[in-house]
C-alpha cells in the first residue's frame, strides 16, 4: 500500500484547459472516488496518475517517489478499464497471468501461483479454462479485477468498471468491491459519474466540476453538508429554492416568494438572499398540519416509495415519500422539514 500525492496538476490540449491545478493527497489504503459529470476531467486525471497522459504542469508522487516522468510500467500501478480489455484468444487463467508475463514478474511457477490466488480472491478459480466470450458481464468484470490485482500493485486505478453492468449486477459488484478492498487494503482511485457508487464505496469522495475540485470529504460530509449549489444538486439531486432570511419571534426563518416561511436551525447566521437546498428524502408530506402549502403536480411510483412533484411558491419541489398515503394530481398538501436539514447556499 502506498500514499499518492498530486501537486497542482494541470492539463491542457492546446488552448483548452481540462484540469486546473488539482492537488490531492491519498492516504495509504484509502479508497477515493473521483465523481463528476462527463467531461469534468476525472478520467483524464486518472490517466495522468497511470502515466497514460502527460501533465502540462504539476507533480505526481507514489510512496514519496516522483513518478511524473515515468512510463506506466515503472509506476507499480494497475488499471482496470471500463471495457475490461480482456484478450479473447486467451483463457481466463492466462488473461490474469498476462501482466506478470509482460513485466517478467517471478518465475513461471510463481506466476501460476499468483494468478491462481488472484482468481480465488474474486471467486472464479472454477472458470480458469474458459474464454472471455463464455463469461457473463459480471464474470468478465471479476476477471479484469483479478488481472489488475495479480501483481500486488501499490495503487489500483478503476475507470468506471461497473458502468456496463445491469442494475442488480452493479449492486452485487459494489458489495464485492467493498469486501475486496477490506481484504486487500489497496490504495484505490475510482472514477465514476454515479453518485450512489461513489457514496457507497468510498472513504472519501472528490467531486470535480469542469476541471476543478468542487468539494471533497467523506460520503456523509459531502452528502449532508454540500458546500456549493453544484454539489447540492449533483449529490442527491436536492431541491434548490430562492429565499430570503428573516427573523420571526427571535429565530431565523427562510421566507419564500409567496411569503411562506420555513424554520431554520437556531443560531443560523446567514442574512438576506440565499438559496435553500432541500433533500427529497428529508421532507415530509401531509394533507394538513404545519409547514408550507403546495399542490401536487405529478406522482411517480417507485415501488417502495412515491416521488411527488409539488408546486410551492412558483417553484417545483420533489419529495420522496412512503406509500402509506397516496396523493393525486391537484391535491393540496403541506410540506415540512426538520430545520437542521435545511441547507443554506449564499447567492
Amino acid at each position: 500500500m502506498s500514499d499518492v500525492r498530486l501537486d497542482a496538476i494541470m492539463k491542457s490540449y492546446g488552448p483548452v484547459a481540462v484540469l486546473h491545478g488539482i492537488s490531492l493527497d491519498i492516504r495509504s489504503g484509502e479508497f477515493i472516488s473521483l465523481l463528476g459529470a462527463s467531461g469534468c476531467g476525472k478520467t483524464t486525471l486518472l490517466r495522468i496518475v497511470a502515466g497514460l497522459e502527460e501533465v502540462t504542469s504539476g507533480r505526481i508522487s507514489i510512496d514519496g517517489r516522483d513518478v511524473t516522468a515515468l512510463p506506466p510500467e515503472k509506476r507499480d500501478i494497475a488499471m482496470m478499464f471500463q471495457s475490461y480489455a480482456l484478450l479473447p484468444h486467451l483463457n481466463v487463467f492466462e488473461n490474469v497471468r498476462f501482466p506478470l508475463r509482460m513485466r517478467k514478474i517471478g518465475t513461471r511457477a510463481e506466476q501460476m501461483e499468483m494468478a491462481a490466488a488472484a482468481l480465488a480472491t474474486v471467486q472464479l478459480g472454477h472458470l480458469a479454462d474458459r474464454r472471455p466470450r463464455q463469461l457473463s458481464g459480471g464474470q468478465q468484470q471479476r476477471v479484469a479485477l483479478a488481472r489488475a490485482i495479480v501483481s500486488h500493485p501499490k495503487v489500483l486505478l478503476l475507470d468506471e468498471p461497473l458502468s456496463n453492468l445491469d442494475a442488480r449486477l452493479r449492486e452485487d459488484m459494489q458489495v464485492e468491491l467493498i469486501e475486496l478492498h477490506k481484504r486487500l487494503g489497496l490504495t484505490t482511485l475510482f472514477v465514476t459519474h454515479d453518485q450512489d457508487e461513489a457514496l457507497s464505496l468510498s472513504d472519501r469522495v472528490v467531486l470535480l466540476n469542469n476541471g476543478w475540485v468542487e468539494q471533497q470529504g467523506s460520503p456523509s460530509e459531502i452528502y449532508d453538508r454540500p458546500a456549493t449549489e453544484f454539489a447540492s444538486n449533483f449529490i442527491g439531486s436536492a431541491n434548490l429554492i430562492d429565499a430570503t432570511i428573516v427573523e420571526r419571534d427571535g429565530r431565523p426563518m427562510a421566507m419564500l416568494a409567496d411569503q411562506q416561511c420555513l424554520a431554520l436551525a437556531a443560531g443560523e447566521a446567514a442574512r438576506g438572499a440565499v438559496r435553500l437546498a432541500l433533500r427529497q428524502e428529508d421532507m415530509q408530506l401531509a394533507a394538513s398540519g404545519s409547514g408550507i402549502s403546495g399542490t401536487v403536480r405529478t406522482r411517480v411510483f417507485l415501488g417502495a416509495q412515491n416521488r411527488y412533484v409539488v408546486e410551492v411558491a412558483g417553484a417545483t419541489i420533489r419529495v420522496l415519500a412512503a406509500n402509506a398515503a397516496v396523493y393525486a394530481t391537484g391535491d393540496p398538501v403541506v410540506l415540512s422539514i426538520d430545520p437542521a436539514r435545511v441547507r443554506l447556499l449564499t447567492r
